[in-house]
């Protein structure tokens, strides 16, 4: 999935505004303005589009979950350089504190079935047999289901 897709559903699923989302950022010790911000928020077709690279989208998600669940002590965790569906849905887990049954609740608001065996490959490591690449229509039926969950 594009991060700006990921950057724009999480906005409107949680209704943020700018200086919110500037907040967030910093919240990962990054500072932001908010042109950049609007930027990575705009159509892909818009000629003022900037595309959010996996960095940028790795210090919001890390930002959102010390948003939501506090800043915790001590040095802040690193932001990966590289972002699969599999990492976002994790970060997403963390930050709405989220156990599997409540995944699998919010993936049934979207109409999506999975067993607790199908979501935890998810979460394994990409060396274990059991890991499973997490597509996009995952990723995006969840955030469908967020969606439906938070804003009905």
């Amino acid at each position: 999935m594009i991060n700006n897709d990921v950057l724009r559903r999480l906005r409107f699923i949680l209704d943020l505004n700018d200086s919110t989302m500037i907040a967030i950022f910093s919240q990962a010790d990054l500072d932001v303005t908010r042109e950049q911000v609007s930027a990575w928020l705009k159509r892909d077709d818009d000629p003022d589009f900037v595309k959010c690279n996996d960095r940028q989208l790795a210090t919001f998600l890390n930002g959102f979950i010390n948003h939501q669940r506090g800043k915790k002590e001590g040095e802040q965790p690193e932001p990966e350089k590289t972002l699969s569906n599999n990492i976002i849905l994790r970060k997403l887990k963390i930050a709405f504190d989220l156990k599997s049954d409540d995944m699998i609740e919010v993936l049934a608001l979207a109409d999506l079935r999975l067993s607790k065996h199908e979501l935890s490959a998810f979460f394994r490591k990409p060396a274990h047999k059991h890991y499973r690449e997490c597509k996009d229509q995952v990723l995006r039926n969840f955030l469908h289901g967020l969606q439906a969950q938070h804003r009905p």
